[in-house]
C-alpha cells in the first residue's frame, strides 16, 4: 500500500539524530512503498535540506528520487480545485500547499498512510471521505 511522504520526516530522517528520527528511518526502511512525495513537498524537503544540513544532503535526496526510492507525483489540474476546497475547509489551521497535496495524493493513491511529524495539522485533517489518517510512525506499534 501506498504511503504518502511529508517533508518533516525527510529532513529529519537526514539531518537529525534523536529518538524520533530513528523511527522515522525505520519507518523508511520498513515500509514497502511505493513512497509518493509530492511535487510541493520534494521543493520543501529540498529547501530545508540545504538550509539546515547543506547541499550534500539535498543532493542525496534527490540521488534517492533518481534511483527510485521515492516517486515524486504532480498535482493534475483539477486536484488543484480540490487543494483550494481543503484550504478553505482547514483555514484555520494554516495548512499550505505541501500539505494539503499530501491530502490530495492521498486520495489519488487510495491510501490513508500518511509518513509526517506534523501531527496538529494531520490529526484534524481528514481524508477526502471523512476517514482519519494512519500517522507513521506515530500509529505503527
Amino acid at each position: 500500500m501506498a504511503t504518502i511522504v511529508d517533508a518533516g520526516p525527510l529532513v529529519a530522517a537526514a539531518s537529525d539524530s534523536g529518538p524520533a528520527a530513528a523511527r522515522i528511518r525505520a519507518a523508511l526502511v520498513r515500509d514497502a512503498g511505493p513512497l509518493i512525495v509530492p511535487a510541493p513537498v520534494s521543493a520543501e524537503v529540498d529547501y530545508l535540506l540545504t538550509k539546515r544540513a547543506g547541499q550534500s544532503a539535498a543532493r542525496l535526496f534527490i540521488e534517492d528520487i533518481a534511483a527510485g526510492r521515492f516517486q515524486v507525483e504532480c498535482l493534475q489540474p483539477a486536484e488543484y480545485a480540490a487543494i483550494l476546497d481543503l484550504g478553505a475547509r482547514y483555514a484555520a489551521l494554516g495548512p499550505g500547499l505541501a500539505d494539503l497535496a499530501v491530502v490530495v495524493l492521498a486520495h489519488r493513491f487510495g491510501t490513508r498512510r500518511i509518513l509526517t511529524i506534523d501531527q496538529r495539522h494531520f490529526r484534524a485533517m481528514t481524508a477526502l471521505d471523512g476517514s482519519p489518517f494512519t500517522l507513521l510512525p506515530w500509529d505503527e506499534p
